[in-house]
């Protein structure tokens, strides 16, 4: 199993003011020292929180973009993108630069080990002075830098080692950090990130078979339309990657997934007390659409903010 869902990503050209967009609509935290830009690898990034601890939220939000600069850090890195693009759709809305995971050493290794052996196509990053850690992408060489899903499925997974992220201890605890004194309306954590398949049991197979990774828990929710196979992570407070395969056209993941195509779909936030962060998007003047009952949290009520708001991407809210 892998350690943690590093970020809900968006690639998105001004990032800079996607993170601001995100701390005015949504309260999400911002800071100075969480902008990630570096010269000899030219993109911009924000680690944005829904939490201020890391130790409660590992998981974080992160806006990005890539310039159209050169790119000595990993000169491959540049083709690879613009292969993402096509095989996502350059008109979706919600793109990914990749999905991003970790793993602790030795175990890291041990999955390169391990793709080595199956001789399944997958492309390292070059340690700099930036960066002297290692990165790795699935479904691409260096001598052919195009993405192809044979390994993951379409998932554009990333791999990179959990040690340089510098997290605190406490994220592998057994059981998930509670934040102090929270107030209502406040978030906790990213529960979920959603990703739109075609076919699940295909990249079940893919997964299983080349990562030997496997779902938490397959489901069918037949009042949203949709199977979902629940990837979890060794750190319990990381996010899962939730994929999601529409069962019939009439519903909205159905909808999203023939407008848009396969990829990124929700980020969903767990917050103390529903009702009060309602109560905190109306007074940003944030639509949003309050939905009872949703079987895939278990009857539960379920916050959707309405996408135009946040640039196309979809955040939701639900009660831990």
């Amino acid at each position: 199993m892998f350690d943690l869902l590093m970020s809900a990503d968006m690639m998105l050209e001004d990032p800079d003011g996607m993170a601001d967009l995100l701390h005015e609509k949504l309260g999400i935290y911002k800071h100075e020292r969480w902008r990630q830009a570096f010269d000899n690898h030219p993109y911009i990034a924000h680690f944005l929180r829904v939490h201020k601890s890391l130790a409660v939220a590992p998981t974080r939000v992160e806006p990005q973009w890539h310039l159209d600069k050169p790119n000595p850090g990993d000169p491959f890195f540049h083709d690879f993108l613009e292969s993402l693009k096509d095989y996502q759709g350059r008109h979706r809305p919600m793109l990914t630069h990749a999905v991003v995971i970790t793993l602790r050493m030795p175990q890291f290794g041990a999955l390169i080990d391990k793709l080595m052996r199956r001789e399944l196509p997958f492309r390292m990053a070059q340690r700099t002075a930036e960066m002297p850690f290692d990165r790795l992408w699935l479904g691409t060489t260096p001598e052919s830098p195009g993405y192809s899903p044979e390994v993951d499925g379409g998932l554009c997974i990333e791999v990179m080692g959990t040690e340089p992220l510098q997290m605190p201890a406490e994220i592998f605890d057994p059981e998930p950090i509670q934040p102090r004194d929270s107030k209502p309306g406040d978030m906790v954590r990213i529960t979920s990130r959603g990703f739109l398949v075609r076919n699940l049991e295909d990249v079940l197979w893919r997964l299983s078979t080349n990562l030997d990774w496997e779902p938490d828990a397959v489901e069918q929710f037949n009042g949203e339309g949709y199977r979902r196979a629940r990837m979890g992570f060794g750190c319990v407070g990381s996010a899962s990657l939730d994929l999601i395969q529409p069962t019939f056209w009439d519903c909205e993941a159905g909808h999203y997934l023939n407008n848009w195509g396969p990829g990124l779909y929700y980020i969903r936030i767990g917050v103390n007390d529903l009702q009060a962060k309602a109560d905190d998007l109306s007074r940003r003047g944030v639509q949003y659409t309050l939905v009872e009952n949703f079987e895939a949290i278990d009857g539960r009520s379920l916050l959707k903010v309405d996408p135009t708001e946040l640039r196309g991407q979809m955040f939701e809210f639900e009660e831990i």
